[in-house]
């Protein structure tokens, strides 16, 4: 757990996210858009490559309908 970035108290589905690993960018982007048809609310910035502490990853943040904070995330070869 962290400290949730939308400034609010965490919880079971605020401060912790369930990630998921993806094959490739377009798994990624296909994850978001049925998460989203199905519910879900899209968050953080749009599908798409982000530097991060772990290197250049392809990612998709949603949030579930039950608030739980998911990710989509492909590491592309280097």
């Amino acid at each position: 757990m962290g400290e949730p970035i939308n400034g609010e108290c965490a919880s079971f589905a605020n401060g912790g996210t369930i990630g998921f690993n993806c094959d490739s960018p377009e798994r990624v982007h296909q994850f978001h858009d049925v998460a989203v048809v199905h519910g879900g609310k899209s968050i953080e910035n749009p599908p798409g490559l982000r530097e991060t502490a772990m290197g250049t990853l392809y990612l998709a943040y949603v949030r579930d309908p039950d608030g739980n904070k998911l990710c989509a995330l492909h590491r592309p070869e280097a």
